[in-house]
């Protein structure tokens, strides 16, 4: 797969609030109908998604927005995780699909089954880093870099005053708990993007390729979802996961080694680490895949998800061409994705990446 460089998105001026309008129709003036306000839309109709459950929050949120602007519309969302979203949506049972990793080569060339000759797009809709989450009684703060990370979720480091735990948390009164690791049972975006970071990141201390599924020759509890895996870390002394952090609750989290630092999970230091990853080449001229950097070395938190949402260039009727530009427009309007950030605590789109967002969105078509 090839990749190219596209730096940091640089800051631009904050573009007009992108509207939920139609935005089918020509406009002599030049200038887009999504540039109008939230308010002023006029769609109707019902739009189905399914997919990424670390979506989820801002999802609803979302949807609570469009619907509310947009008195005749209606937008399902099913929350089944990244892998059931993307199989919906190639097989025609998803007008769009959520998902934490976007198309696989394979998947983006049968997306033309369903989509037409232009296939579909990966259009990023939410940044949120993936907090490393534990329940360890009587530890509040936790330091951890990849190598370990790797090592415990391997199953290698059995208790949590080991050795190599000790080693970056000397002030720390570690326990002899077992460590519990929890993890997805189903296919993950959340699991493909936090393997892909251990693959990267770990110097060869994880030994996996990153994948959606979860190793099966690695022990743990499975539990299926965000709220699944939570949960259960939730009610388990010794417990570590790894989920989305606008879903941890009250769990705790561990500060995680980049460069000489040790960084904590927040939305701002996560989306420095997406500012510097790369564009995805091979595919159509509007998809927006990314190839996130793991090792930014710049005190970015480099656990971190892009999550999209993925269209088709084409559909077979204008109203369903309405209403898939009138929600993503939205969704990757300055509100929309203040409005999630207030919800989800997800980091919002850099600018640059809102108006190629908005760019890709405003060239979907009728077949």
């Amino acid at each position: 797969m090839k990749i190219s460089r596209i730096g940091r998105f640089a800051a631009i001026a904050a573009v007009g609030t992108i509207a939920l309008t139609a935005c089918g129709s020509d406009n002599a003036t030049g200038k887009s109908e999504s540039d109008n306000s939230a308010a002023s839309a006029n769609v109707s109709g019902k739009l189905s998604g399914v997919g990424s459950s670390a979506q989820q929050a801002a999802m609803t949120q979302w949807q609570t927005d469009f619907q509310n602007a947009n008195s005749g519309a209606e937008v399902q969302y099913s929350p089944d995780g990244s892998g059931a979203g993307r199989k919906a949506f190639l097989s025609g049972g998803a007008n769009f699909a959520g998902s934490d990793a976007h198309l696989k080569d394979e998947e983006y060339n049968q997306a033309k089954e369903q989509c037409g000759p232009d296939g579909a797009m990966d259009i990023p809709v939410y940044v949120s880093p993936i907090a490393v989450a534990f329940n360890v009684k009587g530890v509040d703060e936790l330091n951890l870099d990849a190598q370990t990370i790797a090592k415990i979720f391997k199953g290698e480091i059995k208790t949590w005053d080991d050795e190599a735990i000790k080693k970056l948390n000397p002030d720390a009164k570690l326990p002899s708990t077992p460590v519990t690791v929890v993890h997805r049972s189903d296919n993950s975006g959340t699991t493909e993007n936090f393997t892909d970071y251990l693959e990267k990141a770990s110097d060869g201390a994880w030994g996996q390729k990153a994948s959606g599924d979860w190793p099966k020759d690695f022990a743990g509890e499975a539990n299926k979802g965000t709220s699944g895996v939570v949960s259960t870390t939730q009610s388990t002394d010794g417990a570590i996961t790894y989920a989305d952090e606008s879903a941890v609750g009250d769990l705790k989290t561990a500060k995680v080694k980049d460069g000489e630092d040790f960084v904590k999970v927040s939305a701002d230091s996560a989306s420095k680490a997406v500012e510097s990853s790369k564009k995805v080449e091979g595919r159509g001229e509007h998809d927006m895949s990314l190839e996130l950097n793991r090792t930014p070395n710049d005190g970015s938190y480099p656990i971190v998800l892009v999550s999209y949402h993925i269209v088709c260039s084409t559909y077979k009727d204008q109203k369903t061409v309405d209403l898939v530009k009138g929600f993503e427009n939205y969704v990757v309007s300055e509100d929309g994705q203040k409005s999630a950030a207030s919800a989800a605590k997800s980091a919002e789109l850099p600018k640059s990446m809102q108006e190629d967002a908005k760019k890709a969105i405003d060239s979907i078509k009728t077949k």
